[in-house]
């Protein structure tokens, strides 16, 4: 990615009401939807590596925040992603880089993207070795973007993960799923130590990302699924 395709892309951007408690791109910070500021206190710090565990919607909607509040960001290592997903979660269409298989030398693409992009959503294809781990880390300190990795990442300034979810709509023997809520827990080094859980609707019964119910009963139409 060349320095003229860098410059189009930062543009400037206006704020949001969607993620007004947030910093906006350009500050310190990127901002997140507000289901998920609890979990992030202060959002996603520049320069930082946010390891989200595997390829799920929680990855997609780390990202929305920032692209409602106008930051481009790229998502790479995931063919089977839909624009209209995207979309769904809140990130704009307008603003979004989409490699499918960016191949062996994925490293050298995320670096590129990093160029134009404020935060990068990556799914390795095998776990990073500490040497090239190094390496994309002093560029996203650079750059002053984030990296969102669906998977592990050892040294990652925060960590999330979906330790429990529960399907909405279903009945004994028959019903369509219309919801899940999920458990997610959050920690990471830093400000990001002191480890936090929230209950989400990832997604609601209306798509969006929300937060649910913070009691740990399900309801007669609600099923466990670990």
């Amino acid at each position: 990615m060349g320095a003229g395709i860098s410059q189009a892309m930062r543009r400037p951007v206006r704020g949001n009401d969607y993620v007004a408690s947030q910093s906006v791109p350009g500050g310190g910070a990127l901002p997140v939807l507000p289901a998920l500021g609890e979990l992030l206190p202060g959002g996603l710090a520049r320069g930082s590596v946010v390891a989200a565990g595997r390829w799920s919607l929680l990855c997609l909607a780390l990202a929305a925040g920032a692209s409602v509040a106008g930051a481009w960001c790229a998502v790479a290592g995931v063919p089977q992603l839909g624009v209209s997903a995207a979309i769904g979660v809140g990130l704009d269409p307008a603003r979004l880089l989409l490699v499918p298989d960016p191949g062996p030398a994925w490293p050298q693409v995320v670096a590129s993207l990093l160029d134009g992009c404020e935060l990068v959503l990556l799914r390795p294809p095998d776990r990073a070795p500490a040497a090239l781990r190094r390496r994309l880390e002093a560029v996203l300190r650079r750059r002053g973007g984030v990296l969102v990795v669906a998977g592990d990442w050892d040294g990652a300034q925060a960590r999330l993960l979906v330790t429990r979810q529960e399907w909405a709509g279903l009945q004994p023997g028959h019903g369509r799923l219309r919801a899940r809520r999920v458990l997610v827990a959050a920690d990471g080094r830093g400000s990001a130590a002191r480890p936090r859980t929230r209950w989400l609707w990832l997604p609601g019964p209306d798509g969006s990302v929300g937060l649910a119910d913070q009691t740990a009963i399900a309801r007669p139409d609600m099923q466990k699924t670990g």
